[in-house]
């Protein structure tokens, strides 16, 4: 059904009533401030929307990806989106809630749910770039414990994260006939020694700063290894492809903020006697976008609830188009904002050219437009792979 349910519009009225106390100037002021949103994260922990994804018996709400899509879009549409909330409380919640030791389950997931633990997740390396599987983060045995080495770059939010669900090599490149196997999943605890970060300067307002890790000698319990060694490619897209879901949701949310910023321009503004929004050469462009725009959230709400249902296949095929479909629709809706604002676009105290290269970064990340047209075009299509 295409009606929003009950649970999704509590999930709604939940949002706009936390935005009222911690909205966009809060959101602002604190990534100015380089400063974590502690109080809008404590709000989320207290409502029970950190745990949505986690099961009932560890102390979550046992819901859906549907249902965190939801959170995230509004968020986004209220111009707060957290991305650390996509990391720890989307993907490595559901790595740990599916693959982890039952031991590991009990330890983590309740202080996730309860907002009392923070996860990052650190996948990206300077020289493997799209081709994950050319990870050279290793990990090799050393009695009880992993020995950990390497570099990950672009981790968000780990300077304010407890752990880093980290994805490593154990077994060489080299020596592994199929280059999917030999990746294994493992949870290193930050504070841990040979863990050192290091600040990237991004041109991106974001109160979740994005990191260079360097590992080490890094000593890592095997007990923290999730599943089985070697078969971390496996489970890795049931990671990817929410981060993918969750991706659409925010840019959707953003896409809605800056074009409802334009409208509502568009109505006041008056130029040789009549609102700028009564001339077509507006009014068509901004109707297109809003169209573009909720093509994209059906699109979304269909990808996630296939996850939901269990259908990995289809659903990944339906989390990359969502997710090119969103970041294409809000990029559009964004560019025009700013064009319908004239010079005034620029100023940041419209903030529209202070979420301008946000919105444009998820054109690129988590996955480049370019890898999800490839996915698509070879999974989707059928067509002889390209790379």
């Amino acid at each position: 059904m295409l009606e929003p349910s009950t649970q999704e519009n509590l999930i709604r009225d939940f949002v706009r009533q936390v935005a009222k106390k911690y909205g966009r100037d809060y959101w602002l002021a604190k990534a100015r401030e380089g400063a974590f949103t502690e109080e809008l994260w404590g709000e989320l922990a207290a409502g029970g929307y950190l745990g949505m994804m986690i099961p009932e018996e560890y102390g979550g709400g046992g819901l859906g990806l549907t249902e965190m899509a939801v959170l995230q879009e509004e968020m986004g549409h209220q111009g707060i989106p957290l991305l650390l909330l996509v990391v720890s409380n989307v993907m490595d919640a559901l790595l740990i809630a599916r693959y982890g030791s039952e031991e590991m389950k009990e330890r983590y997931l309740p202080r996730l749910a309860r907002g009392e633990t923070r996860f990052c997740f650190a996948l990206t390396e300077p020289t493997a770039g799209s081709n994950s599987f050319r990870t050279a983060t290793q990990a090799r045995v050393d009695g009880d414990s992993y020995v950990l080495n390497g570099q990950k770059m672009f981790i968000t939010g780990v300077d304010q994260s407890d752990y880093l669900l980290v994805v490593v090599r154990t077994t060489p490149f080299e020596e592994v006939e199929d280059k999917r196997q030999g990746l294994s999943l493992l949870i290193v605890d930050r504070r841990a020694e040979g863990v050192s970060l290091q600040p990237l300067d991004m041109g991106v307002l974001h109160p979740e700063t994005q990191f260079a890790v360097f590992f080490d000698d890094v000593r890592v319990p095997r007990g923290e290894l999730i599943g089985e060694e070697g078969k971390g490619s496996k489970y890795l897209f049931d990671a990817l492809n929410p981060e993918r879901i969750s991706a659409a949701a925010v840019a959707v949310g953003l896409g809605r903020f800056v074009l409802e910023k334009a409208v509502a321009y568009a109505k006041e503004r008056v130029v040789f006697d009549a609102p700028i929004g009564s001339h077509q050469g507006l009014q068509h462009p901004l109707a297109i976008a809003k169209t573009n725009l909720e093509l994209a959230a059906l699109m979304t709400r269909y990808a996630a609830g296939l996850f939901d249902g269990g259908d990995k296949v289809t659903a990944a095929a339906y989390a990359n188009m969502a997710k090119f479909a969103a970041a294409e629709a809000a990029t559009e809706a964004c560019d025009l904002a700013i064009e319908v604002h004239g010079g005034s676009g620029f100023s940041t105290d419209v903030d529209l050219i202070t979420v301008w290269p946000l919105i444009r970064m998820l054109r690129t990340v988590p996955v480049s437009r370019e890898m999800i047209l490839n996915y698509i075009g070879e999974h989707v299509l059928g067509l002889p792979r390209s790379y």
